[in-house]
């Protein structure tokens, strides 16, 4: 009778397990697979096309994986699940990000993810541009981990972007690097990045900002942090998209000055605005798109700064798009390359738009993106 009873509840675990597997792949049939996830703020991957070679070669099978991942039925439901349990055990790092004090959020960069040999190639490059514009300034934003350190939990690692910018000055000559890491730990205690995205805030940037005009010797704008405006009080970023846990949104500002001025503002070449804001982005998740309407290959940006007779030359990545807004007072146009979304010739650019020694030369990345991205053709 005990072996029945063993062989019933056997047979009966299989069976509710084969009801469970059956229910969800006839719900991922029925279901159309969704193109973007709002929540993660990602494209999601789509079915493979089959083919004989495909199989063969192994692409195929790696290709549905993802599809099949990305597509499973309730998955935004399942994240925030798995993320729970995770919190339950007492983990403070998921999926790549620390859970910090005071309701950060901080993303993980490993040091070995960013060994010598990049940081060659890296400093080869931008030695090359430096050397074809003697007057190139550079600044590298260190992320939230290397300045929030005492957020961070005890057992945490981080790459050590003082070392890479210690590099870089020795590589270009230190009066060609605008170091912003004593600002911004002496402003620690202030929302200088976002607790729910990798980005700095527009505090964080003017924060830059202050020492980019003392190292430049230009008299800085009448901006005043008190002045701050929230466009947005509803911003969970991209941190916020790998856990999708319930946690209290951000805060996007902006300083008022930078609305009062009509400016023209050509995107690629073709869509032309009369703003730095995109504000159909506070509707959606992708917020920090609210700047400069996200990213771009090229922005040309008319500031109508007539009387300043200066432009600049801007190679960047998104850290930039919260500055600039704050920087255009100092010039009459301003140049805006994203080398992540340009395919062509950097110098050929170049030699398009800095004509003379009117146009400054700027590269503003974070050091991660700057280790991950700066390269060119």
């Amino acid at each position: 009778m005990k072996a029945e009873n063993e062989k019933f509840h056997a047979g009966m675990t299989v069976a509710l397990l084969a009801l469970v597997l059956l229910v969800f792949t006839v719900a991922d049939l029925v279901k159309a697979d969704r193109l973007f996830s709002e929540t993660e703020n990602r494209i999601l991957a789509q079915r493979p096309e089959w083919s004989l070679e495909n199989v063969l070669n192994g692409s195929y099978e790696e290709k549905y994986e993802a599809y099949a991942t990305d597509q499973f039925v309730s998955r935004d439901n399942w994240v925030m699940l798995k993320t729970r349990m995770d919190i339950l055990l007492q983990k403070k790092l998921i999926k790549g990000v620390y859970l910090a004090r005071d309701g950060y959020l901080i993303e993980q960069h490993l040091p070995e993810d960013y060994d010598q040999l990049l940081v060659n190639k890296r400093l080869g490059q931008l030695l090359e541009l430096t050397e074809r514009y003697p007057g190139t300034m550079v600044m590298l934003v260190p992320t939230a981990d290397n300045i929030l350190t005492d957020k961070l939990p005890a057992y945490a690692v981080s790459y050590d972007q003082r070392g890479l910018l210690a590099q870089v000055k020795e590589k270009i000559g230190q009066e060609q690097v605008i170091d912003v890491f004593p600002i911004l730990e002496e402003h620690r205690e202030e929302q200088i990045y976002y607790r729910t995205d990798h980005h700095w805030t527009t505090l964080g940037a003017f924060y830059g900002y202050q020492q980019w005009t003392q190292v430049m010797d230009y008299p800085p704008r009448n901006f005043d942090p008190q002045d701050l405006e929230t466009v947005s009080d509803s911003f969970l970023g991209t941190l916020h998209s790998r856990l999708n846990l319930p946690m209290k949104a951000d805060e996007i500002q902006i300083f008022p000055r930078t609305t009062s001025r009509r400016v023209k503002v050509v995107y690629d070449f073709t869509r032309e605005t009369t703003s730095y804001y995109e504000p159909s982005y506070l509707d959606g998740k992708n917020q920090y798109g609210y700047f400069l309407d996200d990213n771009h290959a090229f922005i040309e940006i008319d500031t109508a700064y007539v009387a300043k007779d200066r432009e600049l030359f801007l190679i960047k990545d998104s850290y930039a798009n919260s500055l600039i807004p704050i920087l255009a007072p100092h010039y009459e146009k301003i140049y805006v390359l994203d080398l992540r979304y340009y395919n062509g010739s950097l110098f050929s650019m170049m030699e398009q738009y800095v004509t003379s020694d009117k146009v400054d030369v700027l590269v503003v990345y974070n050091c991660i993106h700057f280790m991950e991205d700066f390269y060119y053709h």
